[in-house]
């Protein structure tokens, strides 16, 4: 009996099998560190992008990294290992890579060892604070998508005393042409001079928001400070300085992609009956009148079928046959008494 070992897929009798190791040329693109994929489909659509030396304009074409040789610009791209910085950003400089006017970027306070960095999210010129900087295209992608609601939080300075009423606007929300921006959260922290801290927490991050928001209720902000991100905290790094994220802190980032990705089984349809007590006792109110009917009835036949057992035990007793139930004990009492 000979043993066969099994065979790879053919490419030439399943079509499927040529896409096992084949991803989107804007995933691949994004995984190397160029961006996101929505930048990378920019990249692909002005046709700097080629594949075995030929130009594409697809977004939705498949490469196989291993054996295609895909360049941007005229560079060949290939996958890097994972990098992971948090950087206390000071004001002056851009969160961009490319900027005509040749200001400060952000990118440039980190060494040029060939690698791709980027930032996630903006901050603007001449805000400064907690940003994260990487080279993992995919996960900077999830952290600014607004679908995942990352919490950001900020330390405020702005002119004046703004009133309790002035502050509930931007808790009820200020209408702006992009849509309605308000905090999530919001705390007073001290009061300085002429001036107010504030704590603001936003879990949407748009165009220079806190500062257009303030500026609407009269309060024009002084400094702006991110302290965190998420779980990401600035902790006691200095203006300018940065750190690789620790694994315990890449852990919880993840963590907290995964739960903000799941659907949260409260507000599904029809899931009201899954809470315990709740449903079992809004199904037993509903049939409790219908089982009691029909327990009734049982109970009723019952008897009547043990009355007719009693009777038929009482004849075959009566013809010297094995008296069983109720009965033989009661033809026993009556036996005693005589």
């Amino acid at each position: 009996m000979s043993s066969q070992s099994p065979t790879p897929p053919n490419s030439d009798t399943d079509p499927s099998a040529e896409d096992v190791y084949r991803i989107r040329l804007q995933k691949f693109l994004a995984s190397t560190g160029l961006g996101s994929r929505r930048h990378c489909e920019e990249y692909i659509e002005t046709g700097r992008v080629t594949i075995d030396g030929e130009v594409t304009s697809e977004f939705g074409v498949k490469v196989d990294p291993e054996t295609q040789v895909i360049c941007v610009d005229g560079e060949r791209v290939r996958l890097q290992p994972r990098r992971y910085y948090l950087l206390n950003k000071p004001t002056g400089f851009l969160c961009t890579n490319n900027d005509p006017a040749g200001r400060r970027r952000v990118i440039d306070l980190f060494p040029n060892e060939g690698q791709r960095l980027f930032t996630v999210g903006r901050l603007d010129e001449n805000s400064e604070g907690l940003i994260l900087v990487t080279n993992d295209g995919a996960m900077a992608e999830r952290l600014a998508h607004p679908r995942y609601k990352v919490p950001r939080t900020y330390h405020v300075q702005v002119v004046g005393n703004p009133t309790r009423e002035k502050l509930d606007e931007l808790r009820k929300g200020v209408r702006f042409k992009e849509g309605v921006f308000r905090v999530s959260g919001l705390k007073y922290l001290r009061k300085q001079g002429k001036s107010t801290f504030l704590e603001l927490t936003l879990h949407e991050g748009q165009n220079r928001e806190i500062r257009r928001m303030m500026a609407r209720i009269g309060h024009k902000v002084i400094q702006l400070i991110r302290v965190r991100f998420g779980p990401l905290n600035i902790g006691k790094l200095k203006s300018g300085e940065y750190k690789r994220l620790t694994d315990w802190e890449l852990k919880k980032l993840r963590e907290m992609m995964n739960e903000k990705h799941s659907p949260d089984i409260r507000h599904r349809k029809g899931r009201k009956s899954a809470v315990p007590g709740k449903g079992r006792s809004t199904q037993g109110s509903g049939d409790k009148k219908t089982f009691g009917k029909k327990s009734s009835e049982s109970s009723s036949k019952s008897r009547r079928s043990n009355s007719k057992r009693g009777a038929s035990a009482t004849q075959q007793g009566n013809t010297g046959r094995r008296i069983i139930g109720a009965t033989a004990k009661k033809r026993t009492s009556q036996g005693r008494r005589k």
